[in-house]
């Protein structure tokens, strides 16, 4: 199930960036006494009571005139609506309820979203002052008192939040369902693969980067297997993301690879590689998604000998981050090679959610390290005592060791090497856990 989005509101200096980052826990917004200093969306996973959402930080209004105040919190206060799940309204106590809180919370209320009032700068422990009670005259229900410089009421202020989402929702699509989001700068083909894939016109496609303004599935079902393919809004440089609304596109694409199984990675042949490939691929990875490069446009090439092979090379090159992923050579337009996806798909999907026994991995790490000697420093050696996966989604390892900083990254990466050897896991990410056991001690 996708993340539910929790977006993150209010007018210039209340402090939202400051409750974002408390939210998250860690530094990501920039946090400045100016108004108008976040002006991208910013948005982070969210865990409480153990289960996660996303955390969607908003600029406020950065006035130029008088005149464009309102019509620049409009625009957006409209965009938090259209996207999330529950919106935060934070206000600030020292400043009191503004004209600008009234319009805005007004806006809100003729949404019909669940809105969580959150009263920031209630600095002091004990009851709120009675200053606090002015903002019952929003309409919004009961305020939140906050601290987000220190953290007091941020937790009363999730447990509001997550009144309203029902996180028992069950996954719109079974397991036997294999969730296929296909990613990619803007005007690489997406949609017409996926028209292809259908069948029929089952999403817009045009020439004009950023039609798809929203991920859009799409139920496949042939002799292949089930899939539901995710067609999503190109992902491109935060420069080039001119258009406010395209911001919440870009958040929707990457909440649709968080939602997929395995993530197609679209590259433009004519054009070739680019430096957003390599976001959009590190992104899948990041995520530890199965993963396929699926070079689109192959009829537009003119072809020599070797013409496939030499640029399978160059791709080689250019994805060393990622050099599990295979690459499969298709045209959306013709339909060339189209077909073979779904078997390239299916076996990705396989790999991602492999499981290997605790003692096929072990004979691996005995054959590993006694072909290539552990790494040694000042005269004391590495020592892996067993490895075992710990989960699936992919494939984790957790290895335990007598000294962790001796586990160098060169030879982590030469076991899973060997691992990948053995077993295959192509198209999917391997992630490695090192635990310090000790000398033999607990």
């Amino acid at each position: 199930m996708a993340k539910p989005i929790i977006a993150v509101v209010g007018r210039p200096n209340v402090g939202k960036s400051t409750l974002f980052n408390k939210l998250v826990g860690k530094r990501i917004s920039i946090v400045e006494d100016t108004p108008g200093v976040t002006r991208d969306r910013i948005y982070s996973e969210c865990e409480w009571r153990s289960k996660s959402v996303m955390l969607v930080d908003t600029g406020g209004i950065e006035p130029r005139s008088d005149d464009v105040i309102l019509s620049q919190m409009r625009r957006q206060a409209q965009l938090a609506i259209d996207s999330a799940d529950v919106i935060i309204l934070v206000t600030d106590l020292r400043s009191g309820v503004t004209a600008t809180d009234s319009d805005v919370a007004s806006m809100l209320l003729k949404s019909g979203k669940p809105i969580v009032l959150c009263v920031n700068k209630c600095d002091t422990i004990g009851d709120p002052p009675p200053e606090f009670y002015e903002f019952y005259n929003l309409g919004l229900g009961d305020p939140i008192a906050v601290s987000a410089a220190h953290g007091h009421g941020t937790g009363d202020l999730l447990d509001a939040c997550y009144e309203h989402i029902d996180f028992n929702k069950e996954e719109e699509y079974s397991d036997e369902y294999i969730k296929v989001a296909v990613i990619g700068k803007p005007n690489v083909g997406k949609s017409s693969l996926v028209n292809k894939i259908a069948g029929e016109e089952r999403v817009i496609v045009s020439n004009i980067a950023g039609t798809t303004r929203d991920a859009t599935d799409t139920v496949i079902e042939n002799e292949h297997g089930k899939y539901v393919f995710i067609d999503t809004a190109g992902i491109r440089r935060k420069s080039k993301v001119e258009e406010a609304i395209e911001r919440y596109s870009v958040l929707r694409s990457y909440m649709a690879v968080d939602r997929a199984d395995v993530c197609v990675i679209m590259i433009d042949a004519v054009e070739g590689f680019t430096e957003q490939d390599s976001k959009v691929a590190g992104y899948a990875h990041e995520q530890g998604k199965g993963c396929i490069v699926a070079v689109n446009k192959w009829d537009a090439i003119e072809k020599e000998t070797n013409t496939m092979n030499e640029f399978r090379k160059k791709l080689e090159n250019d994805f060393s981050f990622m050099s599990y992923v295979p690459f499969i050579f298709i045209s959306a337009k013709t339909g060339q090679r189209v077909e073979k996806l779904y078997d390239l798909i299916k076996y990705v999907n396989e790999q991602n959610s492999m499981r290997i026994s605790t003692g096929m991995l072990n004979d691996v790490l005995a054959y590993s390290t006694a072909k290539v000697q552990p790494p040694s420093d000042k005269g004391k050696r590495l020592k892996i005592y067993y490895m075992t996966q710990a989960s699936t989604r992919p494939p984790t390892f957790v290895c335990f060791v007598n000294r962790a900083e001796l586990f160098h990254f060169s030879y982590q990466r030469y076991l899973e090497n060997q691992i990948r050897e053995t077993f295959g896991l192509e198209g999917t990410p391997v992630r490695m856990i090192v635990r310090q056991r000790g000398d033999g001690k607990a």
